[in-house]
């Protein structure tokens, strides 16, 4: 359980914080930088959730826990000593991107094929959506990066590929099926 008594610490104003495992690295890390990256994803879902209801509010509601869930992942390295840790670290699992794809091919069954690209806009919660995509897309460019240097759990880069998918097809769905969607126009304004 967190407990949280007091919110400052003062511990982070010379530029530099904790890890999940007590190490203290530079706030502009890369490794702080990913989960902070998938942390502005969190808030930009809470955002595109105003305009939610129903099922995808539910489903939305499951990817801001996920979505935590990650940020303990990788603010957790050293996944080698995950056997020997006081508090096993939580660690992303395939179950959850099994998850999205059941979702993700259940509302493209309900979608027409693509025969354009889509631009992002129609309704308030795609834009939103489209947002959410883009900032996950920043996620896991950082994510990927910080894999190349340091261990990362591989579910996590697979999570956040699968996650803008899903994203993209979700504003899709919020714009009437598809059929309100916002169709770019090759060279449309020459």
């Amino acid at each position: 359980m967190v407990v949280l008594s007091r919110i400052y610490t003062r511990t982070g104003d010379a530029g530099d914080t904790a890890l999940g495992n007590g190490a203290r690295v530079a706030k502009h890390s890369l490794r702080v930088t990913a989960y902070g990256t998938v942390d502005e994803l969190n808030a930009t879902l809470g955002m595109a959730r105003l305009h939610a209801t129903g099922e995808i509010d539910g489903q939305l509601s499951a990817i801001q826990n996920d979505l935590f869930d990650l940020g303990a992942d990788l603010c957790r390295p050293d996944m080698d000593r995950d056997a020997e840790a006081d508090y096993p670290p939580l660690r992303m699992a395939e179950s959850q991107t099994a998850r999205l794809e059941r979702e993700i091919d259940a509302m493209n069954a309900r979608l027409e094929p693509l025969r354009s690209f889509v631009l992002p806009g129609g309704s308030a919660l795609a834009s939103h959506l489209h947002l959410c995509r883009t900032v996950c897309r920043r996620a896991e460019r950082k994510t990927v990066e910080l894999a190349a240097m340091e261990q990362v759990n591989p579910a996590a880069v697979t999570y956040l590929n699968r996650l803008s998918d899903w994203f993209f097809v979700a504003s899709r769905i919020a714009n009437d099926d598809g059929r309100a969607d916002v169709l770019w126009i090759p060279g449309a304004n020459r």
